[in-house]
C-alpha cells in the first residue's frame, strides 16, 4: 500500500506543478516596469522640464508684481499723509508766487526786465527781450533740463491782454 500512496502523492503533485505552472505562465510573460516620471523614463522628457521651467517662471512673476504692488502701496501712503499734502500745497503756492514775481518783472513797462536767469531743481531757465527789424518784440526763454535737453518758448510783448484792453482800462 505504501507504493500506491506513494504514486498517488506524486501524481497529485504533478498536477499541482503543473497547474502552478499554467497559472504563472500568462503573468511571467507580461511583466514589465516603467518609470511615471519623464525625468526618469524619457518619454516626453522635453514637455515635462518645459511645464517645469513655466511653474518657475510664474511662481516669480507672481512674487515681483506682489512686491511692485506692496512697494506702489506704501509709496501711495506716504504721499497721501497729512504732511506730504501740506508741503506739495506749499511748493504749488511758492512756485505761483515766484512764477507771477517773474512774469510782473518781465512784462511790466516801467521796470522790465531785458534778461535774466535762474536755476530750479537743476534746470536752467534764461530769460531775455528780443527785438524785431519792425520794432515788435517777444520774450524768448530757454529751459534747459539737468541732461541737457532745452525747451524754447517765445512770448510776444505787448499782444494778448487777456480781458482787458491795452490801455488797462478794464
Amino acid at each position: 500500500m505504501m507504493k500506491t500512496e506513494i504514486r498517488m502523492k506524486n501524481k497529485i503533485n504533478i498536477i499541482l506543478a503543473l497547474a502552478v505552472m499554467f497559472i504563472a505562465l500568462p503573468a511571467y510573460a507580461d511583466i514589465t516596469h516603467k518609470f511615471k516620471n519623464p525625468s526618469f523614463s524619457g518619454i516626453g522628457t522635453g514637455a515635462h522640464y518645459l511645464t517645469i521651467e513655466n511653474q518657475e517662471h510664474s511662481r516669480k512673476k507672481s512674487i515681483e508684481e506682489a512686491l511692485a504692488s506692496a512697494a506702489a502701496s506704501a509709496e501711495r501712503e506716504a504721499n497721501n499723509t497729512t504732511l506730504a499734502k501740506f508741503i506739495r500745497n506749499l511748493e504749488s503756492r511758492i512756485y505761483a508766487q515766484m512764477s507771477k514775481q517773474l512774469v510782473e518783472s518781465m512784462f511790466s513797462n516801467d521796470t522790465a526786465a531785458r534778461y535774466g536767469s535762474f536755476t530750479l531743481e537743476g534746470s536752467v531757465v534764461t530769460y531775455e527781450v528780443i527785438t524785431n527789424e519792425d520794432g515788435s518784440e517777444y520774450i524768448k526763454m530757454s529751459i534747459t533740463d539737468s541732461e541737457g535737453s532745452t525747451t524754447v518758448i517765445e512770448i510776444p510783448v505787448g499782444s494778448g491782454y487777456f480781458g482787458s484792453d491795452p490801455d488797462g482800462n478794464g
